[in-house]
């Protein structure tokens, strides 16, 4: 982005989000509708006033056999006629939706907008949901040599190992302390696919678990599920006449990677380190100011890998602070207080806009149970990632406008 472009203040007014979980009886448009309508009640604004709608959705047409979704969706909320897009960065499509509609309007072209994401993974079965996923990772080099995402990352957490001399037993015991936490978390949070699930697990339990990409168990990955979720954007001055508690965007980056056979080194995921360096450059903050993450937790080294090239922990020291208990709430920095994907589920085009909805309740100091509030939050910070690292988008937000944070 050039530097000396011009750019509103931009804020969230409602966010809105379903429980995750299978929905065999919910269809795409449905599970949108009731993301959608809650974040513009929430907004108290005329739903005429939204301009454009832009959402995140990735393989609706091999789940559901549906495309050119964005259109359908936006008439589906009684918006027909607006400007409707659709967006596809693999898990990170949503993101992309929100990033996109948030320079629209920074730049003026609108004023209030409508994000959304959704998918419907868990009901679309294990075999289908895992070939969709796939097609995400490089159809030539990766998918047609049976590589799938657990041995993306298997291999990822093997590296690992290797690069900073943490033997792999010891690095699965690290490891599993991310499944602990963020389990331990979605157990609370009642949007989350593990509700009441797995909210007393020990090391042991997973390193027990189902062998699932060695070194990954079952519960060193994160679930497919069926949810969506939405926000509304507008210009900052509309928000705060509408909302009690805007909250504002400081930064959104974005950067992209060709398949993994094209990258130097999946422990040190470029596409992140520049993406986040974009964020925080227009945000005119450093990781040290972030108080609250919600990050791309696909399997637990995701999460250790992130948390080092976000810029929270130095390179190779993020499994030794997991382990400590530095990313829980309390701890240095908190890393995904909602339970994250392993723990609140993975609806992957819905992704996104979930860890925005996660991050507003938290800045508004509004998240329920309370057992799951970061004390004293005012800026928090999301990271999700589309296929191997393939894109990544980075949004902060803030309680603050620009330059008062």
């Amino acid at each position: 982005m050039k530097r000396d472009l011009k750019l509103r203040d931009v804020a969230v007014l409602g966010v809105g989000h379903t429980k995750f979980g299978r929905s065999p009886e919910k269809s795409l448009m449905d599970l949108f509708g009731e993301a959608a309508l809650e974040a513009i009640r929430a907004s108290n604004i005329e739903k005429e006033r939204i301009e454009a709608v832009f959402v995140g959705q990735h393989v609706g047409e091999l789940t559901d056999g549906v495309s050119n979704f964005a259109p359908f969706a936006a008439a589906e909320i009684g918006l027909a006629g607006v400007p409707a897009v659709r967006t596809e960065g693999a898990c990170a499509s949503s993101s992309v939706a929100f990033r996109e509609a948030y320079l629209l309007v920074a730049t003026g072209v609108y004023d209030v907008v409508l994000v959304g994401g959704v998918e419907r993974l868990l009901s679309a079965g294990t075999a289908l949901g895992t070939r969709a996923l796939a097609t995400s990772a490089d159809g030539v080099y990766e998918f047609n040599a049976g590589l799938t995402f657990p041995g993306i990352f298997a291999m990822a957490a093997i590296l690992y190992s290797q690069k900073y001399g943490i033997p792999l037993d010891e690095l699965r015991e690290k490891m599993a302390h991310v499944s602990i936490k963020n389990h331990k978390y979605g157990a609370l949070n009642p949007k989350a696919q593990f509700y009441k699930k797995y909210g007393d697990l020990k090391v042991e339990d997973v390193l027990n678990s189902r062998m699932i990409a060695y070194p990954l168990t079952l519960l060193d990955c994160c679930p497919m599920t069926d949810g969506a979720a939405a926000v509304v954007l507008a210009e900052a001055s509309i928000a705060e006449k509408h909302v009690d508690k805007p909250i504002y965007v400081l930064g959104a980056g974005l950067s992209s990677a060709g398949g993994i056979y094209r990258q130097r080194d999946v422990t040190v995921p470029m596409s992140r380190v520049r993406s986040c360096k974009m964020a925080f450059e227009q945000a005119g903050l450093t990781p040290e100011d972030v108080d609250v993450v919600e990050l791309h937790d696909c399997f637990t080294i995701a999460e250790i890998i992130a948390s080092e090239a976000m810029g929270f922990f130095e390179f190779g020291e993020g499994a030794d602070a997991v382990a400590e208990g530095k990313t829980k709430i309390g701890g240095k920095v908190a890393i995904n207080p909602s339970g994250g994907l392993i723990g609140k589920g993975h609806p992957v085009g819905a992704t996104g806009v979930s860890q925005i909805y996660a991050i507003v309740k938290q800045l508004r100091n509004e998240m329920e149970p309370r057992e799951l509030q970061v004390h004293n939050a005012k800026i928090g910070m999301t990271d999700t990632l589309g296929g191997d690292f393939g894109t990544i988008c980075n949004i902060i937000l803030s309680t603050e406008r620009r330059g008062e944070a």
